[in-house]
């Protein structure tokens, strides 16, 4: 992976604020690294000697993001907070809110307090598809810890309060000085420093790791020929429309890599095995409609029919079930199809699965592929924080 960071540039910032913007961007920009709102980076200051917390408010992009879209919180308010047992999603926001310096900031992001946990300046958090395609490997732990022997492994914990508590109690008697990062496994990777060129630079090399022994163990070999299709588009659109109950848009991959991962083998359970990193299950649900024939409404009801029973397996009762309908669908050996209320969102669908795709069929190179648990999936699923996101 390039590292982007430029000396000029850098030179140009007037204040670490302004090197957080810039780092932060760098990070944005990189697909890899971060999608579609994924991610989320900070700054510790000092302001008339209070210690404050410039986060990532929910909603901005790194790739884009600008210095008023970084929250200013009082950091012993999110610090409080780690001495309690528990906090509901509703109060951790609440009281992460009234922490704010200004009532004009945007909404914290809802790692704010693991990043206040983490004693340096500069703190950078990443969904990179090297790290968490090796976590996602049914050998995952091993490797990961192989590769990053100073890094504080973590397994799988619900993304907020539940992680950082856990990083809470894992680091009470830790000297950070002698861990380069974390690596939250099914999640993503924290690096930190109090220089902000030299976080990003262990984010990039760590990455880079990753991915060099991608390139050694997991290579994949894309094979498949254009196979032409007199799919009815315009049928797919108006039937989704019908059982989504609104308009859909759609974004259709017929890559070679679309098309390969189409033809696998067994593709109802190939392609059936969970999200990459569980913030991309509000965006494409847990599985996809896979089609291996022209039944489409038969495929539409069997899919509901399914989602329903994994709503009814799980929920506390509390819940209000989502609109059971896919967000995207697999056609045997010629396409993958992603479906959304307007173009941008059918587009980050696409772009999610497509991500997902070369992960899945690299992490069978490793063994096979292994998401988070069904149970855990439909957590995330029905998150209140999450499904806020969407609102907005």
């Amino acid at each position: 992976m390039d590292n982007l960071y430029s000396q000029k540039e850098a030179h140009r910032c007037k204040s670490n604020l302004d090197l957080r913007v810039y780092t932060s961007n760098l990070i944005g920009k990189n697909s890899e690294l971060v999608l579609h709102g994924g991610g989320n980076t900070s700054l510790k200051s000092t302001i008339d000697g209070e210690d404050i917390l410039y986060v990532k408010g929910s909603g901005w992009n790194l790739a884009d993001i600008k210095a008023e879209g970084f929250a200013p919180v009082r950091m012993q308010s999110l610090l409080d907070m780690l001495e309690e047992d528990d906090i509901s999603d509703t109060e951790m926001v609440r009281r992460q809110r009234e922490a704010l310096l200004s009532s004009d900031a945007p909404n914290p992001s809802v790692e704010a307090i693991l990043h206040a946990l983490i004693p340096y300046k500069f703190v950078d958090h990443t969904h990179a598809d090297a790290i968490v395609t090796i976590s996602n490997s049914i050998n995952g732990d091993e490797y990961i810890v192989k590769l990053f022997p100073n890094f504080l492994i973590v397994d799988y914990v619900m993304p907020g309060f539940d992680l950082a508590k856990e990083v809470y109690k894992l680091t009470k008697n830790l000297n950070w000085d002698e861990i380069d990062g974390i690596i939250l496994h099914h999640h993503g990777i924290f690096t930190f420093s109090d220089d902000a060129k030299t976080s990003y630079d262990k984010m990039i090399e760590a990455v880079s790791k990753a991915e060099a022994f991608l390139d050694e163990n997991a290579v994949v070999e894309i094979q498949h020929k254009y196979v032409h299709s007199d799919c009815d588009i315009a049928r797919v659109v108006k039937t989704i429309s019908e059982y989504k109950g609104h308009e859909v848009h759609i974004a259709i991959n017929q890559t070679p890599l679309a098309a390969f991962y189409a033809s696998q083998e067994n593709l109802r359970e190939f392609a059936s095995r969970g999200v990459l990193t569980p913030e991309h299950i509000i965006r494409t649900k847990r599985v996809p409609l896979i089609m291996e024939d022209t039944d489409l409404i038969g495929g539409l009801e069997r899919y509901i029919a399914v989602y329903k029973e994994y709503f009814n397996k799980y929920t506390t009762g509390k819940e209000v079930m989502l609109n059971p309908a896919p967000n995207y669908m697999i056609i045997k050996n010629l396409a993958v199809v992603s479906f959304g209320r307007t173009r941008e969102e059918a587009k980050i669908i696409y772009d999610i699965v497509e991500h997902t795709m070369l992960a899945v069929l690299r992490a069978d190179k490793l063994g096979g592929y292994e998401s988070i648990s069904e149970k855990d999936s439909f957590e995330m699923e029905y998150w209140e924080l999450e499904q806020a996101k969407l609102k907005q």
